[in-house]
């Protein structure tokens, strides 16, 4: 098999890193195998980056590993957009100090596809390794672009703060960081969580959604690390555990505030050094698994009042999304309201073409504090009883009978109505390109 070339471009010449980083790389037989690995260090920064061009046209590397301090950040990302013009551009991994959510965001939406950050850990580095080289050979631009499609077709919206946070999903969804995904309950963090999944090259490993609030504090740990057999009582057969049936995919922790504190430990631990042990097992267990965690709650309060450690916080809220409310991107109604109703008029086998002005003046005016979840539910309800073509006024069930107080003008409203039936037989589906 031939050796694909890796270069590594050493920024800092003052650490350690480059020379870790290559000890790590030919530590792994099997990546020994598949990697032929070379260095650009010095300590001018002059230096390595007028000498790069002509080491990447005669190395001509498939994967790059740029070695970066925080003050190396700019002419990092300049690099980056260098590398992305070659055909065919090397995938780009970079190794950093632990930055800030907007640096590592700036870095990924220039073009690099992962990176890794210090202490550099052989567990966690291999497998990352592994999956670029594996992408890069599987990766079509038409099976990526459809991902892409299906990924993000269930994220319906054309409000300025939505698209805002969703334009960052398959750009996040290339790298292996752990995301925190925050917003009120039926915003849609699940959705977003599937999009990072179905879009990131773990796309064809398992997806494993786990309610942290839905299992009693004594359970938690045996659900997600699992036990062997006769660990307590009752323990008849073995239990693998979540963590274990996620191992190379995702997994999704919803409701992360409701961790309890000893689970928190040992999560924390496992994201740091990617092991674990089973209840009642001395054996450490490894395991390649990307996390994603969401919340509704506010985890900084969580944090003052100890209900959430804030190392476990900062492990986890490395790459940021914020999903808006829906009284907060209220022209998104007459788009969702449609979606529903074209999903469950064929499932009910209803023959229902659209939606009263009347009707979708109410759905614009209330509140939703049940958010998109909320909408669905009551377009749905609608459908299903609806007896005319058009759902009237009547129809529409809502929980809180008061409309919002929003800013919105009738004439503001009355014109969404308009433009969604002008436009109620095409697709409302926001593609990020």
């Amino acid at each position: 098999m031939k050796r694909a070339k890796a270069l590594v471009v050493d920024f800092y010449s003052k650490s350690t890193w480059c020379r870790e980083l290559e000890e790590i790389l030919n530590s792994s037989d099997c990546l020994a195998r598949r990697l032929q690995v070379d260095s650009l260090t010095s300590g001018k920064l002059s230096y390595v980056e007028t000498k790069l061009p002509d080491t990447i046209s005669k190395f001509n590397p498939a994967l790059v590993f740029l070695v970066l301090s925080a003050s190396h950040l700019n002419p990092g990302t300049q690099l980056v957009q260098k590398l992305r013009q070659k055909n065919p551009p090397p995938s780009i991994m970079a190794v950093m100090e632990h930055g800030k959510p907007v640096e590592m965001l700036e870095l990924l939406e220039a073009g690099i596809d992962d990176y890794i950050t210090l202490p550099l850990k052989r567990m966690e580095a291999i497998p990352r390794v592994w999956r670029l080289l594996e992408h890069r050979v599987a990766k079509d631009d038409l099976v990526f672009r459809l991902k892409e499609k299906l990924g993000l077709q269930q994220l319906i919206g054309e409000s300025l703060p939505f698209l805002d946070e969703i334009k960052k999903i398959p750009t996040v969804a290339k790298c292996d960081a752990t995301v925190l995904i925050s917003g009120e309950t039926g915003t849609g963090k699940e959705l977003c969580a599937r999009a990072i999944h179905y879009l990131s090259p773990r796309a064809n490993k398992p997806f494993i959604p786990f309610n942290c609030g839905a299992i009693p504090t004594e359970l938690m740990e045996n659900e997600l690390f699992g036990h062997v057999q006769g660990a307590f009582t009752g323990a008849s057969t073995a239990q693998a555990g979540l963590i274990r049936e996620a191992n190379s995919g995702s997994l999704f922790l919803d409701d992360i505030d409701c961790l309890p504190a000893t689970s928190q430990a040992k999560l924390l631990r496992f994201l740091q050094e990617k092991e674990y042990r089973q209840l009642g097992s001395a054996k450490v267990f490894h395991a390649d698994v990307r996390v994603i965690a969401s919340t509704n709650a506010d985890l900084d309060a969580a944090v003052d009042e100890g209900k959430l450690r804030q190392d476990l916080y900062y492990r986890l809220n490395v790459i940021p999304l914020n999903l808006p409310a829906l009284r907060n991107r209220r022209e998104d109604i007459p788009l969702l309201a449609i979606h529903f109703l074209n999903k469950y008029g064929p499932e009910f086998q209803k023959h229902v073409t659209g939606i009263a002005t009347d009707a979708m003046k109410m759905l614009l005016l209330y509140e939703w504090p049940g958010n998109v979840r909320e909408l669905e539910h009551v377009v749905e309800r609608a459908v299903l009883f609806s007896e005319h073509k058009l759902i009237q006024e009547n129809d529409i069930i809502l929980q809180h009978k008061k409309a919002a107080k929003c800013k919105m003008s009738f004439k503001e409203a009355k014109a969404n109505i308009e433009w969604t039936h002008k436009r109620k037989n095409s697709h409302y589906i926001s593609m990020i390109r």
